[in-house]
């Protein structure tokens, strides 16, 4: 790995969205029960329980491979993710999400260093819009990536990572990117795309030992710290 420095610039951030920028109030889990209705899971039995607990290991994961976990058949899956994209969609249309307390302006201060961000997310694309478009974000990040935009594999595969890093092409290697996210798989993701720091941020799904366990080199209290991290890493 090239050592990290001022002439080896770390210019290529890719940060979540859910739990690292932006704050959703567990949205997810409340689309989830929505989705899991319509295709006739009891809310409060014990294969609701079950699902539901699926959905949380996996934050992080493109939703639509969940939903092929959880329900089988592809007719199902596709049924599955549509229903909670519709309802996720309407969640973040009634005003419920945020963005995280200094993402905005890490980002603006990540970018002003000269540094590129991409905003990437394992919903589909509609929902990805929705979201953008509900916090005014919609011109914020330099590029954003959906799991279809990275040939269709989300989290824990490092797709969207190296989409970022071949689209965007403003670093030499993919060792000077950053990785930043709130899950596991987030992480996986980082340390599987050969990414020079993957950090995880402690305002989302799982906590410092998850996320060390799978490869954070470094954990912040949240997306806000990560730009004061990357230009003690290039120092």
């Amino acid at each position: 790995m090239k050592k990290l420095t001022s002439q080896n610039p770390l210019n290529l951030i890719v940060l979540d969205m859910a739990g690292t920028t932006v704050a959703d109030g567990g949205l997810v889990e409340q689309a989830f029960a929505a989705a899991a209705q319509r295709l006739g899971v009891e809310p409060g039995s014990a294969d609701h329980a079950g699902k539901l607990d699926y959905v949380r290991a996996t934050m992080g994961e493109s939703k639509i491979s969940v939903f092929r976990h959880l329900f089988g058949d592809e007719d199902r899956a596709q049924q599955a993710n549509t229903a909670f994209e519709e309802a996720y969609g309407e969640l973040v249309d009634g005003g419920l999400i945020n963005p995280v307390p200094g993402a905005r302006e890490a980002i603006e201060e990540l970018k002003a260093a000269g540094r590129t961000v991409v905003l990437t997310t394992g919903f589909a694309r509609v929902t990805q819009d929705a979201i953008l478009a509900a916090l005014g974000w919609q011109d914020l990040a330099d590029l954003t990536l959906c799991p279809a935009d990275a040939g269709g594999r989300g989290r824990p595969h490092p797709d969207m990572v190296l989409a970022a890093f071949l689209r965007t092409g403003v670093v030499d290697g993919v060792q000077q990117s950053v990785v930043a996210g709130d899950t596991s798989y987030d992480m996986l993701s980082g340390v599987r795309s050969g990414a020079g720091i993957v950090a995880g941020v402690l305002t989302g799904a799982h906590d410092k030992d998850q996320l060390t366990r799978n490869g954070a080199t470094h954990v912040l209290r949240s997306v806000a710290e990560l730009p004061d991290l990357v230009a003690r890493a290039e120092a």
